[in-house]
């Protein structure tokens, strides 16, 4: 019993055909389920126009369908997300009479390489991911094992009777009903009432799950996107970060001080200033302090994406390095 969850890339409301629509604001979850296995679908509604939708539908995945209609600035645009994010494993759709030869050049020497291009059918996508998703082990804990675990909330309502609710994905850990977890930026307490995974009530849940959490001693106005839910002791906030920064090969703009980008890390999209600039002798690598607009939430060795919205083309820079 297990979940995965899938950026779809290319062609909105393409998965009309692989799932039910479901939550749709600037991002539009879309659910498939068989017995106990489930995958969710999640594509950018508001993507080309703006950066962020793609962020985040990348940001909450582990696998990704790209649907080629045409090879243009917003297929390369996602496929660099997609390397920045280390989205390893998807499908490549290629339809109009666009060769799989063109795909598999425009992948070369990237981490997208192994991505598997495959012919227009949905059912054979739905079986081949309810079938890996059937593969996913079920979380458990023995008896007096504590458990930390961490929540990335992509949208939060209050439900009459319940009160908050979020939904959002398992990023790391075990959550448990009942468990204390600490509202992060803000620091204020909560308590998981209970656990839904498609619709349904669970104990548990673990990394990856798409989960629904009613919780106690807590506002929705609290709970926008881009908090963290977390016990992990390891969770850090930072509103200035001095990091090295990798840029991506197809990077033209100098980064300056005095440059107002963004940082996407799990579901936070947040303006940074850079504040300072140190070249380190690789100009895809200098070393970056950033001001940050309000505190970035994040676990030692993660990895940010560095953004920049006003890119003449690609507005996707590179990476940083969170410590």
């Amino acid at each position: 019993m297990g979940n995965i969850t899938v950026a779809v890339l290319g062609a909105i409301g393409y998965s009309n055909s692989l799932g039910k629509k479901g939550t749709s604001t600037d991002i539009t979850f879309y659910n498939l389920k068989k017995g106990g296995d489930t995958v969710t679908f999640i594509e950018p509604t508001r993507y080309p126009e703006r950066l962020a939708p793609l962020f985040y539908a990348i940001s909450l995945a582990k696998k990704a369908i790209v649907v080629v209609d045409e090879i243009n600035a917003a297929l390369g645009e996602c496929l660099v997300m997609l390397q920045c994010a280390e989205i390893k494993s998807g499908y490549i759709i290629p339809r109009n009479y666009i060769h799989k030869e063109k795909i598999g050049t425009l992948l070369k020497g990237t981490n997208l390489e192994k991505y598997e291009i495959i012919n227009d059918d949905p059912n054979q996508i739905r079986e081949q991911l309810l079938t890996e998703a059937s593969k996913q082990k079920a979380a458990r804990l023995e008896v007096g094992q504590q458990s930390f675990g961490t929540v990335q909330v992509d949208h939060a309502f209050n439900v009459k009777g319940v009160g908050a609710v979020i939904l959002g994905i398992v990023t790391s850990g075990i959550i448990q009903k009942h468990a204390m977890l600490n509202v992060l930026p803000a620091g204020k307490p909560t308590q998981v009432r209970s656990i839904q995974k498609h619709d349904d009530e669970f104990d548990l849940s673990s990394e990856g799950d798409r989960v629904g959490l009613a919780l106690k001693n807590i506002e929705v106005e609290d709970l926008d996107r881009g908090v963290a839910l977390t016990n992990d002791p390891s969770t850090k906030t930072s509103s200035i970060l001095q990091t090295h920064a990798s840029l991506v090969k197809y990077w033209q703009t100098p980064i300056k001080q005095g440059m107002v980008m963004h940082l996407g890390h799990w579901t936070q999209f947040i303006t940074a200033k850079v504040e300072a600039v140190e070249d380190t002798g690789d100009s895809r690598k200098p070393t970056l302090t950033l001001a940050l607009d309000k505190p970035l939430v994040y676990q030692p060795n993660n990895k940010a994406i560095l953004m920049y919205l006003e890119g003449p083309k690609l507005r996707v820079a590179g990476t940083i390095k969170l410590s």
